[in-house]
């Protein structure tokens, strides 16, 4: 057993499987917002539901923003998925994470809890991560298997 490989795996990971990881995650969150969006587009019932998140939120328009919203996750989440214009994708769904949590998820956070306790809700909110994530892959590109890598080298000769 290759002893300095596994203890430099341990401390250091893999470069070689960045590229993967990468790609797990940007089709992970991809298709996540692609699916997500189109319901809420596409089918009634999650079309009303997103509206009437939007007006408790008091967000202005918003019959508007339901649509503008669910679009925005609907073809945000297709180019991610696929690689196409990732920053900007992320950018955008990195908008629509931050708004969300602006809106709804601060003011449904329980009151009267200690500094410790409410930055441990607030980071267990799914949508912290996913901001997380879209920083991490504006940073970090959307990888050797995306359509961005491929027309870069295309554009960049």
């Amino acid at each position: 057993m290759d002893w300095k490989w596994l203890v430099q795996f341990a401390l250091l990971g893999s470069s070689d499987l960045e590229q993967y990881a990468i790609l797990l995650v940007r089709v992970s969150l991809g298709l996540f917002f692609a699916i997500s969006g189109a319901n809420k587009l596409f089918v009634a019932g999650s079309t009303q539901t997103m509206y009437e998140t939007l007006v408790e939120a008091k967000v202005p328009f918003p019959h508007l923003m339901t649509y503008f919203v669910s679009g925005v996750e609907f073809v945000g989440g297709s180019l991610l998925t696929v690689g196409f214009l990732s920053s900007l994708a992320c950018v955008a769904l990195l908008v629509d994470m931050l708004v969300a949590i602006l809106t709804t998820k601060l003011s449904a956070m329980p009151k009267g809890l200690s500094p410790h306790n409410w930055l441990d809700d607030f980071l267990y909110l799914p949508e912290v991560l996913y901001v997380l994530f879209f920083i991490w892959l504006i940073c970090f590109g959307p990888g050797k298997f995306s359509v961005d890598y491929w027309l870069a080298g295309k554009l960049l000769r």
